[in-house]
């Protein structure tokens, strides 16, 4: 393939990547739960409309975005264990998605980023108080997780993938997102932070105090279990950590 045909496939991914994303409206909604001490206390945040990935950056997505110019550091084209251009990028860190996210904006002129632990919250939950945006309970049916141990409500017995699988390949939520249970635990900008007490209720990054050697991690996994693919599950890892069930979604402000 010439370089002009490899550009122009390039420019269409980028495309892509930029008209896959779902405006999300404003609103008020309960963060948390009370079902575990760090996932509370539960308190209202009124979150501003912003623009939203339908599904986690892609594997064809990702090497378009890394063939651009580098903002601070090179990326692997090909990091992920699990291949398909559709499947969710994984084995990325923090750092790697932040880059992404520069490149992104330096070449399309928008400012794209992670989401904050409250966007994505409010986003995975769409107008629903319940664990899932399913409802109260998840089957394998439903989403990408380990179904071979039942750990909430009515769950019954499913399979474990043992992978990833392509996204979208699961039912979206009301607002037209997908995977945001299972398939790849997704990083968001916040520090860690053990519970909610003092939290930001505008739907903003929390950048201060807490954690800072850790990020945020939301969603669960297809190596997860039910319990930790609830839409208040709240895990972490180190920003510098690359993992086969670790991927990002992007937001971009209106």
């Amino acid at each position: 393939m010439d370089t002009v045909k490899v550009l122009q496939e390039i420019e269409l991914k980028l495309l892509k990547t930029q008209s896959e994303m779902i405006l999300i409206p404003g609103g008020t909604f309960l963060m948390g739960s009370s079902e575990i001490t760090h996932e509370g206390p539960q308190h209202e945040v009124t979150v501003s409309p912003f623009l939203m990935g339908r599904y986690p950056v892609t594997q064809a997505q990702w090497r378009a975005v890394a063939s651009l110019p580098e903002v601070k550091f090179d990326l692997n084209p090909d990091p992920s264990c699990f291949d398909g251009d559709n499947r969710p990028v994984e084995q990325v860190n923090w750092y790697e998605a932040i880059e992404f996210c520069a490149r992104l904006s330096a070449h399309t002129g928008r400012i794209y980023t992670l989401p904050s632990e409250a966007q994505w919250e409010y986003a995975c939950r769409a107008n629903t108080v319940t664990a899932f945006y399913f409802g109260e309970t998840i089957t394998t049916d439903l989403a990408n997780y380990d179904g071979t141990y039942t750990y909430y409500g009515d769950e019954v017995l499913g399979i474990y993938r043992n992978e990833t699988t392509d996204v979208a390949s699961f039912p979206s939520n009301d607002f037209g997102l997908y995977d945001m249970h299972g398939n790849v635990s997704e990083w968001c900008l916040d520090h860690w932070h053990y519970g909610y007490n003092d939290a930001p209720v505008d739907g903003s990054a929390w950048m201060t105090g807490g954690n800072s050697s850790y990020r945020k991690l939301r969603g669960g996994s297809w190596d997860n279990h039910s319990w930790d693919c609830r839409c208040a599950v709240r895990s972490y890892e180190s920003p510098n950590d690359r993992k086969p069930f670790i991927g990002f979604r992007v937001v971009r402000e209106l």
